[in-house]
């Protein structure tokens, strides 16, 4: 098997792209001397991996340390591109393999399941996520009013992205306001403070909560905003909410539970109201999850229990629980922008990444993580700039039923049938 797979890599080396060289096991390399990326090998298995287009495997290898890699994440993600053996965005139409996957699905998100899922990666330091977040640590999407100025900033982007959510949502002083997964807080805070809102946020990550916590002391905000460690699944409905907020939330939900999760948000709002989804969506009307392994190299190391819905089939779940789509945003090269600043920031820092990381995990954990998250930022990037992933903001209204009681005859909510508010500039109502 050896021979072989020197013999087939060596006839191929010169066809290697210039920007690309390999090490064999037994020393002998392959490609030009000075590439910008190079693959250095310790195991004939990562060899017949790569020949294999295994892309998720080779990452594993690189996480577990049999692969070493030297170069630029970018120049490393355009030399992907080029390994991959077909189009990631695998399609499986079958009525058997539907059926598995909706099966593994609904034994993956249990309470119990969901609740580690979440602390597994959420919590695996805040002094980590710090170094490459932005100021208010808001792990999602950001946007950016101008994607071709260069001199926007991620910290910038992120104030925009709040900004935008709330604007969508139309927030008012006085409104009930829930925040579905409310991260490190940014969104919840950034409604109370500049738009009046009573702001209820819930998230499953202890170290989340217990950071928001102190934040709303800080700031003197308790008399009307609250942050709880709780199942979304578990909110009371006995007082509805006139506006709700998703954001990067719903992908840990999973395909079992989608209809489920839309008809308990519909649950929870009012006649009238507003409800914005914010979420990573998937590039083919039917994967799951990203082929050639990817998808299983998040599952295992970075997000365990994620799945991913094509656009269309999420509108289908949310109709099903009877919320009326009235505005939809793709927002998908913006992401890709976000994660290549937070990859550019974690780059940037790797000797601090590791010695944060060590302090709970070990020195041989930290480096494991850290390569990771360093595979993961730019592959996210890579995949949104590619079109294998999506980023798509979805704003509905669980129609009142009174056709005459609105503005606008038939709205049936206070939505205004126009997008003008969204981006004309407005007084935010800081209080």
């Amino acid at each position: 098997m050896i021979p072989n797979l020197v013999s087939s890599l060596s006839s191929h080396a010169p066809s290697l792209p210039p920007d690309v060289s390999v090490q064999l096991p037994q020393g002998q390399l392959l490609g030009a001397p000075n590439a910008p990326v190079k693959l250095t090998f310790s195991s004939w298995s990562s060899i017949a991996r790569l020949k294999a287009g295994q892309i998720g495997a080779l990452a594993e290898d690189y996480v577990e340390g049999k692969l070493q890699l030297e170069g630029a994440m970018r120049d490393v993600m355009r030399a992907v591109t080029r390994l991959l053996p077909g189009n990631p965005v695998e399609s499986d139409t079958g009525w058997w393999s539907g059926l598995l996957r909706r099966a593994r699905s609904m034994a993956a998100h249990t309470h119990a399941k969901d609740a580690a899922q979440i602390q597994f990666h959420y919590d695996v330091s805040d002094a980590f996520y710090e170094l490459w977040l932005d100021p208010r640590r808001v792990y999602s999407c950001a946007y950016y009013r101008d994607l071709t100025d260069a001199s926007i900033t991620v910290a910038q982007a992120q104030e925009a992205k709040l900004d935008h959510i709330c604007r969508k949502l139309m927030l008012k002083p006085g409104e009930r306001y829930l925040d579905v997964g409310s991260g490190w807080g940014a969104l919840l805070l950034w409604a109370a403070e500049h738009y009046g809102v009573d702001a209820t946020g819930i998230t499953l990550s202890k170290n989340q909560y217990a950071y928001v916590q102190k934040l709303i002391e800080q700031k003197g905000l308790g008399h009307r905003v609250r942050v709880e460690l709780r199942d979304y699944r578990d909110l009371p409905e006995d007082k509805p909410f006139d506006k709700i907020s998703s954001v990067g939330m719903f992908e840990h939900v999973g395909h079992a539970n989608m209809t489920a999760y839309f008809t308990k948000i519909m649950h929870l709002l009012a006649p009238g109201g507003l409800v914005m989804n914010h979420g990573i969506t998937a590039g083919g009307l039917e994967n799951r999850q990203l082929g050639a392994g990817m998808g299983d190299f998040i599952e295992k190391y970075i997000f365990p229990g994620g799945e991913l819905l094509h656009v269309s089939a999420v509108l289908e779940h949310m109709s099903r629980a009877g919320l009326e789509l009235v505005d939809a945003e793709n927002l998908r090269p913006h992401y890709a922008r976000t994660l290549w600043d937070w990859s550019n920031a974690l780059e940037a820092r790797l000797d601090e990444a590791r010695k944060v990381l060590a302090i709970d995990g070990g020195n041989e954990r930290a480096e494991k993580t850290l390569r990771a998250y360093r595979l993961y930022l730019a592959g996210s990037a890579m995949s949104f700039e590619q079109g294998w992933i999506s980023l798509n903001q979805l704003l509905a209204t669980k129609p009142s039923g009174d056709v005459s009681s609105t503005t606008v005859k038939g709205a049936q909510s206070v939505y205004p049938f126009n997008r003008d508010y969204m981006y004309t500039p407005v007084q935010a109502h800081c209080v």
